[in-house]
């Protein structure tokens, strides 16, 4: 993109943007560049650039997120990307806009694919429904004999309203599910050194990426992996939707597959790698 300029550079509009959501979108109409452009050059969703550019930063999976993104729409509209963070930053602090933590720093995003109930918890939840059912069923028999038969037709209609919501449950948690063919971007939420590699041993990029900077995994790359000894700092998102961090806590991986397939089979069955020893 051209050299970047400060933020309050002289744009064919009426008045000065108010706003860094307002700056960013003046400053991209006057390099006549449209949302779809901004978002095939950054990656970054129409939805989201949206978003940034009406100041609605709540709408954002997280803080790091807004900070990132931001920056990134910045470097490609020609704004300096130091200001932009910083005046979003500061809309955050003034709008009280932040993720929860943990005793021990870890981020939840909002919406985060890995708090929601498991299919495997729906199924334990229905049956354990069922076998209450089935017990109060044989209670009501040894106490009203004579009408046992009512409680049995009773028992079937709730038996299959449970199984029927069980099922409802498990086909929304799998709707819910990120689209494997969505980009991988990797949002850095602290100073992280990172090499993300292809087949073969092909280096796609080595670097130190500061908070707020995202990589987003070329969509040709065949098998990529990254190696890092900061997991816990780095946020993954496929398509826009947050996945869990390939850890939480410090620990050294090396190659590990990051390519979409990878991080959602990894969703499914997770299994925390050990820590690395001399």
């Amino acid at each position: 993109m051209s050299e970047e300029t400060p933020l309050d550079i002289d744009t064919a509009v009426d008045a000065v943007p108010q706003g860094i959501g307002a700056q960013l979108r003046a400053a991209r109409e006057a390099k006549g560049l449209t949302r779809e452009q901004i978002a095939a050059e950054t990656r970054i969703s129409s939805r989201h650039i949206e978003h940034i550019e009406d100041g609605n930063f709540a709408e954002l999976p997280g803080r790091t997120y807004a900070v990132g993104f931001s920056r990134t729409m910045a470097k490609a509209v020609g704004l300096d990307q130091n200001e932009v963070v910083a005046a979003v930053r500061a809309e955050l602090d003034a709008d009280g806009i932040g993720v929860s933590r943990t005793a021990a720093g870890t981020t939840f995003e909002p919406g985060d694919p890995s708090r929601a109930p498991g299919s495997n918890l729906v199924w334990f939840s229905a049956f354990a429904v069922l076998l209450l059912l089935v017990g109060l069923f044989f209670a009501a028999r040894v106490l009203f004999s004579p009408a046992a038969e009512l409680p049995s037709l009773l028992a079937d209609d709730d038996e299959a309203a449970v199984v029927a919501d069980g099922a409802q449950a498990q086909g929304d948690a799998q709707a819910a599910a990120p689209d494997a063919s969505g980009a991988v971007v990797v949002t850095a939420e602290g100073e992280a050194w990172v090499r993300f590699s292809a087949a073969q041993g092909r280096v796609l990029s080595e670097q130190i990426l500061q908070e707020g900077e995202s990589y987003t995994i070329p969509a040709d790359a065949e098998a990529p992996t990254i190696t890092t000894a900061r997991p816990d700092l780095l946020a993954i998102t496929i398509g826009g939707q947050s996945v869990p961090k390939l850890s939480e806590v410090m620990l050294t991986l090396e190659a590990e597959p990051i390519s979409a397939e990878a991080l959602l089979a990894r969703d499914a069955a997770p299994s925390e790698a050990a820590p690395a020893t001399n």
